[in-house]
C-alpha cells in the first residue's frame, strides 16, 4: 500500500484551529487537544447565547417601558391590554427606545391607548 502523507493538511487544519481559538486563556491557545474541545465548548455556547439574547433583550425592553409607565399609573400588563384595545401596533423595542430617548412621543401614545381603551 502506498503511503499517504498528510503533512500539509494537518498544518492547515492546525492553523485553521488555533485561528479560531486565539486569545484563549492558557494551553486552550496553542495546544491542539485542548484547543480542540475549547473550540467545540465556544460554539455550543454561541449556539444558545444568539437565543438567549432574544429573550434577554425584550425582557429589558419591558423593564424600561415599565418604569415609564409607573409615571402614569399604569402597569406593563394593564398598558399592553390597552394598545390592544386601542389597536395600536408598535413593537416594544421602539416603546423602549421612545422610553428613553423621546419621552413625549410616548407620553402621547400613553394618553391615546387610555383614551381608546375606555
Amino acid at each position: 500500500m502506498p503511503r499517504v502523507k498528510r503533512g500539509k493538511l494537518h498544518l492547515k487544519t492546525r492553523r485553521n484551529l488555533l485561528k479560531k481559538v486565539k486569545g484563549f486563556k492558557w494551553g486552550r491557545k496553542k495546544l491542539v487537544r485542548l484547543a480542540k474541545t475549547a473550540s467545540v465548548k465556544a460554539g455550543a455556547h454561541a449556539y444558545i447565547d444568539r437565543r438567549l439574547k432574544k429573550r434577554t433583550r425584550r425582557a429589558l425592553w419591558q423593564t424600561k417601558i415599565s418604569a415609564f409607565l409607573k409615571d402614569y399609573g399604569l402597569s406593563y400588563s394593564q398598558f399592553i391590554g390597552l394598545l390592544k384595545k386601542a389597536n395600536i401596533t408598535i413593537d416594544r423595542k421602539i416603546m423602549a427606545d421612545l422610553a428613553v430617548n423621546n419621552k413625549a412621543v410616548l407620553a402621547k401614545i400613553v394618553e391615546q391607548a387610555k383614551t381608546a381603551g375606555k
